[in-house]
């Protein structure tokens, strides 16, 4: 998907174009990451979208401004650094209103992106299927309705992307809304049929005599060298924040199973725009509808337990708390590959301590049958014994308790079967409802 660069005239953007990274580190705000952490990630983002990241600098506000953020030191500041490093793009760390985004543009005479609005743009490029760029376009539309800083005057027409960075000019305001407006009812809809879709599939996959085991993360944790080292598929894995958007499901093996279905989703970040958690709730229903919750955390990352809060925030916001109506989960310490010493022995140690954890590296294989192992243990956790009676034409039905289950007897008595299976609760609910 375009995200508008490499277009020719007005005052689009171009790949390559250099940027400039202000955070606005606000008095009194509790945040776990370092100012460089902060930095560093607001950086990735904007290189994620082929910018040339020249500088990154932090500014203390200890008041922010209605009009700018910024105190007009700072912002004349900024426009001096943004002029020396010959930055044409400002990219800051914050959600700006729309005046303080104007405000900006004029006082240092570059072009203004938030960290919301670069976020959109980030998932507007790597949308993949149908479903993921309507979820996009849906949240970009609610992000642009009360901003409507570039023309929207041509919504009606299929648009190669959504170019939010550039663009003609602002014309006709009260018609763009409507059509905004009627494009976002459009787009609503759609999804609901998406979903609807989604539903059926996944009570499809509860009749189905395979668990469904969900990755989630922070991005670039690693769960997509992970997805493809389990189930030897090739899904985009690169270091780079949101590699991958669409979810994508695949066949895994696991001991005691005929097979799993193991799902990869979009990472997460701190401060994920509103507008992207409810756009993507119906895929990230994906999670809720698990056996188990595999949340992969990069254990190398010095901000990892920050990253681990921030995870856990989005699964709240999706209802998926801790203590709630939950899937299980398990704590996958990815990159130990890039720990050494002490540091890794102290890691190691505090894993073997926990039975919601285990260790491993998704690049080498290191703990990959670990893994496999505790997955399938966690699976068949809390199942009890049943016994049932089946007639001799149910052979679907016992070849279900097979793969799903653990089938401890089983005879022939006429033209009945009786079967002694262990299931888990899950599975138990399941069979009742086949």
């Amino acid at each position: 998907m375009s995200t508008g660069f490499d277009r020719a005239g007005g005052d689009g953007l171009r790949r390559g174009e250099r940027a400039l990274v202000v955070l606005p580190d606000r008095s009194g705000e509790t945040n776990a990451r370092t100012t460089d952490a902060r930095l560093d990630e607001a950086a990735g983002l904007a290189e994620a979208i082929s910018l040339d990241v020249v500088d990154r600098v932090s500014f203390r506000i200890r008041q922010p401004r209605p009009a700018t953020l910024f105190g007009k030191g700072q912002v004349e500041e900024i426009a001096s650094l943004a002029e020396a490093a010959e930055a044409k793009v400002l990219v800051v760390d914050a959600a700006l209103t729309p005046v303080q985004q104007k405000n900006l543009e004029d006082g240092t005479k570059a072009k203004v992106i938030d960290r919301t609005g670069l976020i959109l743009e980030i998932f507007g490029e790597r949308a993949a299927t149908a479903e993921g760029r309507l979820q996009v376009e849906l949240a970009h539309l609610d992000y642009q309705a009360g901003r409507l800083v570039r023309s929207w005057t041509h919504l009606e027409r299929q648009r190669g992307g959504f170019g939010f960075l550039g663009g003609p000019g602002e014309t006709q305001i009260e018609a763009d809304r409507r059509l905004i407006r009627d494009r976002m009812a459009r787009i609503r809809k759609e999804l609901e049929q998406v979903k609807r879709t989604r539903a059926l599939h996944r009570d499809r996959r509860k009749r189905a005599p395979w668990p469904v085991i969900a990755l989630v993360g922070y991005t670039n944790a690693g769960k997509s060298t992970l997805f493809n080292r389990l189930t030897r598929a090739t899904v985009l894995a690169e270091d780079l924040l949101f590699a991958t958007l669409d979810p994508t499901m695949r066949e895994i093996q696991l001991p005691g199973f005929d097979k799993a279905i193991l799902s990869d989703t979009v990472g997460f970040v701190s401060n994920l725009p509103t507008e992207l958690v409810a756009a993507f709730r119906a895929t990230l229903e994906e999670v809720a509808s698990a056996d188990l919750i595999l949340h992969v955390r990069d254990i190398h990352h010095p901000d990892s337990d920050a990253q681990k809060a921030d995870v856990e925030q989005v699964l709240a916001d999706l209802g998926l708390g801790e203590g709630e109506d939950s899937p299980p989960r398990l704590e996958v310490w990815n990159k130990v590959d890039l720990i050494t010493g002490d540091e890794r022995a102290a890691v190691e140690n505090e894993a073997d301590r926990r039975d919601d954890v285990i260790t491993l590296s998704a690049l080498t294989g290191e703990g990959e049958d670990r893994l496999a192992g505790r997955v399938a243990d966690l699976l068949r956790e809390g199942a009890t014994v049943h016994h049932l009676r089946l007639s001799a034409g149910e052979g679907g039905k016992l070849a279900w308790l097979h793969s799903r289950g653990e089938v401890l007897d089983s005879r022939n008595e006429g033209d009945e079967m009786f079967v002694v299976v262990r299931l888990s609760p899950e599975n138990w609910q399941r069979w009742q409802g086949l």
